[in-house]
């Protein structure tokens, strides 16, 4: 196709999502495509790219039409953070070949949420997928803010959240889902906004995930907890949800601003092979 053709986009029709026509995205992108893309992904939330054949060099030139390529601090690990603090450009997501997240259940989160800085997006290119399992679900977090009734809403909004690190817990044992006790700090935190403003749209959007360990900023213990629960119950909900079902040649880009996203469990014994960039955001507000 011409790369000045217009870009077409078909909703999913699901709380969030839309598939791009006819794109290569290995190709150069005019001004216009790349435009039209960034207001699907501000009216979307997510988009669906199929059949795309790229390059390593192809996949890193095409995320970076959406910013620069995240880079943690070296004192906040990440997914694949290596010795020192270093992170690779592109992360390999598999259950073989030296890859991260193995084939388990993964919950609903949003990436570097715990970081000074968290991604503003990320893209997630298949190269291999299993028979079964290993969907990604996605979930809008404007709408689960928006359909909060007024006073949970009243009550929500300028509170601040500490999300640890869960690179810096122990693997062994459950993990808690909120701080109860007083710990020393073995890393810096990053209070965000529980209800944090999309940089771009300006849309609310709910800023926490479903299983990490948080805390509310100046809130009693019990009463931190109780509201957390609350609002896990409610994202959860299928009304705000899109699973993708993944094909060799997808791409997914997501906005890491106003998405979580979780992964259904795979068989141990196949093989799921997708990479990931993610791309750099700004302190949230």
């Amino acid at each position: 196709m011409s790369t000045s053709s217009p870009v077409h986009l078909r909703p999913t029709g699901s709380a969030l999502g839309a598939t791009v026509l006819d794109l290569d995205v290995s190709a150069t992108l005019a001004g216009e495509q790349v435009l039209a893309l960034k207001r699907g992904l501000l009216d979307n939330h997510i988009l669906i790219f199929k059949g795309q054949d790229l390059s390593e060099a192809q996949f890193k030139a095409f995320a970076q039409y959406f910013g620069t390529i995240f880079i943690p601090p070296a004192d906040v690990p990440v997914l694949a953070s290596k010795e020192g603090g270093a992170t690779p450009d592109i992360v390999l997501v598999a259950n073989v070949d030296g890859g991260y997240t193995g084939n388990g259940e993964l919950t609903p989160h949003s990436d570097h949420h715990w970081a000074p800085q968290p991604s503003a997006g990320s893209l997630l290119y298949a190269l291999e997928v299993p028979s079964t399992g290993g969907e990604t679900s996605f979930y809008n977090m404007h709408l689960a803010y928006e359909t909060l009734n007024a006073e949970l809403k009243r009550r929500i909004d300028g509170l601040q959240l500490i999300t640890y690190n869960p690179f810096l817990t122990p693997k062994e044992g459950p993990r808690p889902k909120y701080r109860f006790e007083d710990k020393p700090l073995i890393s810096p935190v990053f209070p965000h906004p529980l209800v944090r403003i999309h940089p771009d749209s300006g849309k609310r959007i709910l800023f926490l995930d479903s299983a990490t360990e948080v805390e509310v900023v100046g809130v009693p213990k019990q009463e931190g907890f109780e509201l957390i629960e609350q609002l896990r119950e409610h994202l959860a909900q299928e009304r705000f949800r899109y699973t993708h079902k993944w094909s060799v040649g997808d791409i997914v880009y997501w906005d890491n601003q106003a998405v979580l996203h979780s992964r259904s469990a795979f068989p141990a014994e196949e093989r799921r092979v997708l990479k990931r960039v993610s791309i750099a955001g700004s302190r949230p507000f």
